[in-house]
């Protein structure tokens, strides 16, 4: 079984919490309580270019 978080073939969104931590999250799977989608569904790649640019 293929872990879901290091899929290249899956689509991702970009999460944030209240302390302004990011994660990359797998679209498939429920937002854990906390955590706002600040950048919709894309692929893999384009999630973490999105973080690259925006994350501090």
């Amino acid at each position: 079984m293929t872990n879901p978080f290091d899929s290249d073939d899956r689509p991702y969104v970009v999460l944030r919490n209240d302390r302004a931590e990011h994660s990359l999250w797998p679209a498939a799977i429920d937002i854990p309580d906390g955590w706002t989608v600040v950048h919709e569904e894309d692929s893999r790649a384009s999630c973490l270019t999105w973080v690259d640019a925006h994350a501090s």
